[in-house]
């Protein structure tokens, strides 16, 4: 769905960008375009909207970067500090968990985003949360405003059984998808891949005939 949030004067904000994320058998993949945009303007062409919070985390960025950063580092730094505590790894439940009473806490002056967490714990789990703190646990999700695109291709190729190569590319293929119809969408595709004892991210660079 295409992120809309009211600011107090009643104009709509509208997230530009597209990431998604799936389950395939015991890994997680998440997926994202580069493009951050001003309005009509394309403001850089590098943005990485793929955000690790532990060696078994990461988020996906939809909606203003600046909120979306400071969400990062307070996950990033409470997970630090729950696994000094404990001793414990926080599960990708409590991560996502925290940000949404994080998110559900500012509902009257949310923060602008939409995001995806997703993780490796006793397998792999994806969350997607919306500003206002919703939380549900998906098999695959993508958030931003090429997300209607992207999920016509999700919807089409998601299979319980998936391989991580097929994985990546239905991932790619979906952001791909999105950036040939959606001008806030563009110019290469971040892939992570976590699963158990693993965190790897890849880049492909974009043409209209890549993947």
């Amino acid at each position: 769905m295409v992120l809309r949030v009211f600011t107090r004067n009643l104009k709509p904000i509208m997230s530009g960008t597209t990431t998604v994320g799936l389950i395939a058998r015991d890994k997680i993949i998440l997926a994202a375009d580069k493009r951050a945009t001003e309005g009509f303007m394309i403001a850089s062409r590098r943005v990485k909207k793929i955000v690790k919070i532990t060696d078994y985390a990461a988020m996906t960025m939809a909606g203003l970067v600046a909120d979306a950063q400071v969400l990062a580092d307070i996950l990033r730094e409470e997970a630090r500090l729950y696994e000094l505590d404990t001793g414990v790894r926080m599960s990708i439940k409590s991560i996502a968990t925290l940000l949404s009473n994080i998110l559900f806490s500012y509902k009257f002056f949310p923060f602008i985003v939409q995001v995806l967490i997703g993780g490796y714990d006793d397998r792999p789990r994806l969350y997607t949360l919306d500003p206002f703190g919703s939380i549900i646990e998906e098999k695959f999700a993508a958030t931003g405003s090429g997300s209607p695109i992207a999920y016509g291709v999700l919807e089409e190729h998601y299979s319980d059984n998936l391989t991580i190569d097929d994985a990546v590319k239905i991932v790619a293929s979906a952001i791909r998808s999105a950036m040939l119809r959606d001008v806030a969408s563009g110019d290469g595709i971040d892939i992570v891949m976590i699963g158990k004892n693993m965190y790897e991210e890849k880049f492909i660079p974009f043409t209209p005939t890549t993947i």
